[in-house]
């Protein structure tokens, strides 16, 4: 199984931190936030890691290498400036992801979930794990009904940026810039993704008043 962590992001509300360093290479209790994820991948076998990147993409490359310090092989996505948006960066590296699901981490957020619960083979086209709704996202995103994700009710919780995505997804897709909710919405409504609803540690670094709280609560 291979995995994919999102990178490409400008971090425009938290300039002027990201102007000369990517988020995912903000430091968090000691280290980058993007080195999170890859200890953590790698410490359920996953050896094959995709990066896409367009903001100081070159950053990137320098401060992580090829991975072997992490125990992992990265491969990385440039995209052009402004990027592709989720949709658009994973469809592009999807020769790098291979024909099996693949696990997308977005590499702008921190939790203490473990990826060793997120299935191989998914109920349908991909796997979402949900958290409670943030104080910057109340009205959630996405309603789970059981195991299934269902596109009703006003009861929704928010997508964490962690999921197991099969290729056959993107099957319809085309080269360039898109998002990837409506993709999700549409099969949704096909009831072709399955979900979970995790209640441990989360963080969305959006802002540098979020990133201060995670560093005050890993420093406690």
């Amino acid at each position: 199984m291979r995995a994919m962590i999102l990178a490409a992001g400008r971090g425009e509300r938290m300039r002027p931190l990201t102007d000369v360093r990517p988020k995912p290479l903000l430091p968090v209790g000691g280290r980058a936030l993007i080195e999170y994820h890859l200890l953590a991948l790698r410490a359920i076998g996953i050896e094959e890691i995709v990066i896409n990147h367009a903001w100081l993409g070159n950053v990137i490359e320098e401060a992580l290498g090829d991975g072997e310090r992490y125990g992992v092989r990265i491969q990385y996505s440039p995209e052009p400036a402004g990027g592709l948006e989720t949709g658009g960066g994973i469809y592009q590296a999807l020769p790098l992801l291979g024909k099996r699901p693949f696990i997308i981490v977005n590499g702008d957020i921190w939790t203490d979930y473990s990826f060793q619960a997120l299935p191989k083979e998914p109920d349908g086209l991909a796997h979402l794990v949900l958290v409670n709704n943030p104080l910057h996202n109340p009205s959630g995103d996405f309603y789970l009904q059981g195991a299934k994700l269902v596109d009703n009710s006003s009861l929704r919780l928010t997508y964490s940026g962690i999921g197991v995505y099969r290729p056959e997804m993107f099957a319809d897709c085309q080269p360039g810039r898109f998002p990837l909710a409506p993709i999700l919405r549409r099969y949704i409504s096909q009831g072709l993704i399955s979900g979970e609803h995790y209640t441990g540690q989360w963080y969305d670094i959006g802002t540098p008043e979020r990133l201060e709280e995670l560093n005050k609560s890993l420093s406690n």
